[in-house]
């Protein structure tokens, strides 16, 4: 008896199984163009095994249209550079596997940010001018650093915590599903909110809490956000967005009275 037969009983060979035929609408616009205007342009192809919306897209691109203009790097969860609308849901496209998606999806660029062109934003931009503002990095009163000198000791249930919030990528999905953000250009953000939550836990910091009240303590820091906690749904790494406000928003509340 073969093994086929062994294994289904009735000795047919399994019919390898269907695959679909996904359809991709795709918000196209070009703003370097004056005479473009925003248009919905449907893509066409065969889904495989495990296949993810970034490999799609490549593939339409590389088969299709060689104008498509999206972003990626890493492919990887890494770089946050994929992060795309995904039937209105904010989400990275090396993340999100096709068999998870319906056979006909909408994909458009993320709300708030620079447009360079159809699925291409400028996050970048957005997060440096972020980071400057809020002076994402580490203040100490030392003057010239000894690279000799052994580096600081530090709990390991601290630094996991540390880690936990440098995790970020920074790809700006929380941006791009906040209320406040598309209300007010000027919200610094969940993203924003985490990076002080990171070098508040960060003992070799040497600011006070009043510094990041100076900072984020106003409706375009924590009491501008609305708790509707978009950002903590769609975090493609699930950082815990929603303790950190909670916790940033007490602290600053109490700096306040």
């Amino acid at each position: 008896m073969s093994a086929s037969a062994q294994t289904h009983g009735n000795g047919s060979i399994p019919k390898p199984r269907s695959q679909r035929q996904l359809v991709f609408n795709v918000l196209r616009y070009d703003p370097a163009r004056p005479e473009a205007v925003p248009r919905m342009q449907a893509y066409k192809i065969e889904e495989a095994d495990s296949m993810t919306l970034f490999i799609a897209l490549n593939e339409i691109r590389e088969q299709q249209d060689p104008t498509l203009q999206f972003d990626f790097v890493c492919r990887a969860g890494i770089c946050g550079s994929c992060a795309m609308m995904v039937n209105g849901r904010p989400q990275l496209a090396c993340r999100t596997l096709t068999s998870a998606l319906p056979e006909e999806t909408t994909l458009a660029p993320l709300p708030f940010f620079e447009l360079i062109g159809d699925l291409s934003v400028n996050t970048g931009k957005w997060m440096r001018g972020m980071s400057e503002r809020l002076q994402t990095w580490l203040h100490t009163q030392e003057g010239e650093r000894d690279l000799r000198r052994i580096e600081e000791r530090m709990e390991p249930e601290l630094a996991e915590q540390i880690y936990e919030m440098d995790r970020c990528v920074e790809c700006g999905c929380c941006v791009a599903a906040c209320g406040t953000a598309q209300m007010r250009k000027d919200f610094v953000g969940a993203v924003g909110f985490g990076k002080i939550a990171r070098f508040r836990l960060d003992p070799r910091d040497g600011r006070s809490d009043d510094d990041f009240y100076d900072m984020i303590g106003d409706d375009t820091g924590v009491f501008g956000c609305m708790s509707l906690l978009a950002c903590h749904d769609v975090c493609p790494k699930s950082l815990p967005l929603q303790t950190q406000i909670a916790f940033l928003r007490r602290k600053m509340a109490a700096m306040g009275l």
